[in-house]
């Protein structure tokens, strides 16, 4: 889910590096909200507008006062950290251990009965469901409208997109923010479906192997997704080989996803073509 949302922001040209921070926020406000609300939709919405809350400033900081984009990001993500710490401690922290609200698997009728097909595509909750359609939509948007193609040429030639009379500026707020909307829904994701509940720390690097997959992935939705599940295979197998491997230190099984990330960063990274101005302020002369 964050992963296609990111993919628009770089495309137009700013790095979102604070995928993570956003991510992280969202998961905590999904929690906070669905604890006092009881309420899984409402805990997601108010996630999504987190994660655009945040992604606003992160605009704001690059877009309009042009400053650096990774140290933009990496501030936010501290910021992410330490805000979520404080506020868990402050307000979840003092209460037992709570199981809030979430979303359920939602069985397909029909569909879900079909043998071994019908678990693996048919058995889940509704956010995975809108998994399967949105990188499809996103790569139409991107790749097969005027305004996708105004946010590719954002990212390669903004003074050409400037000149033509399109708001460099306002293309890339929306696809931050755009960004920041998917990966709080992204946030709240992880916290509202198996675990429902908080963790510090909780994405731990997931937003960052996201940037690894825009780069695998070549900005396309489609393949940005598709490695995001490669590294999530590689994350679930980890789980998996820690209960069949006990002797095993769980600290090295658990490298096997960021390993991963490595190996596919290192042979990618020297065929893949980023967008031109990518981590570049564009200053309208």
């Amino acid at each position: 889910m964050a992963g296609v949302g990111g993919a628009f922001a770089e495309r137009s040209g700013v790095l979102n590096i604070a995928i993570e921070g956003m991510m992280l926020v969202g998961a905590f406000v999904a929690v906070l909200v669905s604890n006092y609300s009881g309420s899984a939709t409402l805990a997601a919405l108010a996630a999504i507008a987190a994660g655009g809350l945040m992604a606003t400033l992160f605009a704001y900081l690059c877009v309009t006062r042009n400053l650096e984009q990774i140290v933009c990001g990496v501030a936010l993500n501290l910021l992410a950290v330490g805000i979520t710490n404080v506020l868990y401690r402050k307000i979840l922290g003092p209460l037992p251990y709570i199981r809030v609200a979430g979303f359920d698997d939602i069985k397909i009728p029909f569909l879900s009965d079909i043998p071994v097909l019908g678990r693996l595509f048919f058995d889940y909750n509704v956010v995975t469901y809108i998994l399967f359609i949105l990188p499809v939509i996103a790569t139409w948007i991107m790749f097969r409208t005027s305004w996708g193609l105004s946010v590719r040429a954002v990212g390669d030639e903004p003074e050409a997109v400037d000149t033509a009379g399109i708001s460099v500026s306002r293309v890339r707020y929306t696809c931050v923010i755009v960004g920041g909307l998917c990966a709080g829904l992204a946030g709240a994701a992880l916290s509202l479906t198996d675990m429902r509940s908080f963790v510090t720390g909780m994405i731990a690097g997931r937003g960052f192997i996201v940037i690894a997959a825009h780069f695998c992935g070549r900005w396309n939705p489609i393949r940005v997704v598709l490695f995001c599940l490669l590294f999530g295979l590689a994350d679930a197998l980890q789980l998996r080989l820690q209960s069949l491997y006990p002797s095993v230190p769980s600290e090295i099984l658990s490298m096997a996803p960021y390993v991963l990330t490595v190996v596919f960063l290192a042979g990618f990274i020297g065929t893949v073509t980023a967008p031109r101005k990518m981590d570049i302020p564009y200053v309208r002369a």
